[in-house]
């Protein structure tokens, strides 16, 4: 996404990024990886060339990412992992989506992984854990563009479009809200740009189904 010499920043290629891998990269538990290439300075520059291609709605607020190491990790614990009763925004779908219980949703999400011989880990997630179900989608995009078999192709592009709708557009929204509502530092512009893409890019599967 930038470029690998760390004395040559580059602004991050859209076109070339897997956009699943880097909102799964920005969400996942704090790594200096995600820190060092958020805080690079042409960083808020690209998100706010991806959010006029996402046509996002209004101007972009402006990207503020944390000082240092410390205050970004300090800050996703507090927003993400500690709470009473939970977090103000837990990532995972079951805290969200009240329709249906944590068990069932769970499943769920278990039943399309298995579609392309994928497993969830649970000595470090939940099943319907958004980092969990950004990276499945991931693997499904790439799964499909690299077969050469047309009927696969059809099959994960459809699979893809209804894990989106029937998971992902079901609950990112409502953490977008609460999130905004924490006057948090850069989360809530990434979590913006997230919902506008998966939005997006169902609305762009589903024509092509």
């Amino acid at each position: 996404m930038i470029a690998a010499d760390e004395n040559a920043v580059t602004l991050i290629d859209w076109q070339q990024t897997d956009l699943y891998r880097f909102f799964a990269l920005v969400f996942a538990p704090p790594t200096h990886e995600c820190f060092n290439v958020l805080s690079q300075p042409e960083v808020p520059m690209a998100l706010c060339d991806l959010w006029g291609r996402l046509n996002c709605e209004g101007e972009f607020p402006g990207f503020e990412w944390f000082a240092s190491y410390e205050l970004y990790e300090s800050a996703y614990i507090a927003l993400f992992d500690v709470g009473v009763p939970e977090p103000p925004v837990p990532l995972f779908e079951s805290a969200h989506d009240k329709s249906h219980p944590a068990q069932e949703i769970a499943l769920e999400n278990t039943y399309f992984y298995e579609v392309i011989g994928l497993k969830s880990d649970p000595r470090r997630a939940v099943p319907d854990y958004l980092v969990t179900q950004l990276e499945f989608l991931a693997a499904l995009r790439y799964a499909c563009e690299n077969t050469s078999d047309e009927a696969a192709a059809i099959s994960l592009a459809r699979a893809e479009t209804e894990f989106l709708e029937r998971h992902l557009l079901n609950w990112v929204s409502t953490a977008k809200a609460k999130l905004d509502r924490t006057g948090a530092p850069g989360f809530p512009v990434v979590m913006t740009l997230l919902a506008q893409f998966l939005g997006q890019r169902h609305e762009s599967r589903a024509c092509t189904a």
